[in-house]
């Protein structure tokens, strides 16, 4: 798989660790950033693990963004790309190309958007989450695969709140791929189920193989 991160990329440091296990059944081939300067990149290359760059301001618009985006990622060809903690929307060249999935601090559909946990929390709501969902050409619309709550509790701020999630959220996404790596999956309408098999997919709507 190949990661993509913004950030300091905790969520990539939990995917590379479960990686040391060879009954995880997966292996980060590639880390991807938008940013020059995401503390995560150093740590993938401590790991060993090749690292790349694809800065948006580089280019004239984000179809040529997603255009170079894609043609890099596919030059490690993966079966699967994480977005985790990857603030760019990827557009059609990607997410037509790639089967990707994507982590969110909701319940989707509920609050998509770059502030879930903000809008969460003034929504009123007494339980949010976590979701993982295979990535289409909207904002956090794509099929659901999984999905874990958190309560919302008395005197939680946007911090406190989001912490709780991100502890929920760096499980399930360890989890969730893992599985996703073992037993393959199919994409039925809105349906994600594992462990079906079938010919390697070019996009997240068709069956994958288990590797």
């Amino acid at each position: 798989m190949v990661v993509l991160i913004s950030g300091t990329g905790s969520n990539m440091a939990a995917l590379l660790d479960a990686c040391r296990s060879p009954e995880y059944g997966a292996q980060v081939v590639a880390v991807g950033s938008d940013r020059p300067g995401a503390g995560g990149l150093e740590t993938a290359e401590e790991e060993g693990v090749p690292a790349f760059v694809v800065p948006f301001r580089d280019y004239a618009d984000r179809s040529e963004w997603d255009t170079a985006m894609s043609d890099r990622i596919a030059d490690f060809a993966p079966d699967l790309v994480v977005s985790a903690g990857f603030m760019r929307i990827l557009g059609p060249a990607v997410v037509g190309r790639h089967a990707a999935v994507n982590i969110h601090p909701a319940l989707l559909p509920s609050f998509p958007g770059a502030h879930a946990v903000r809008d969460a929390l003034a929504h009123g709501v007494r339980v949010t989450g976590t979701t993982i969902h295979f990535l289409d050409e909207g904002v956090d619309s794509g099929p659901i695969i999984d999905q874990v709550p958190v309560p919302v509790e008395d005197g939680d701020d946007e911090a406190a709140l989001h912490e709780r999630i991100k502890t929920v959220e760096r499980r399930m996404l360890v989890d969730t791929v893992g599985e996703l790596a073992r037993r393959g999956w199919t994409v039925d309408g809105r349906h994600v189920r594992l462990g079906r098999t079938g010919p390697t997919p070019t996009n997240a709507s068709e069956t994958k193989e288990t590797p």
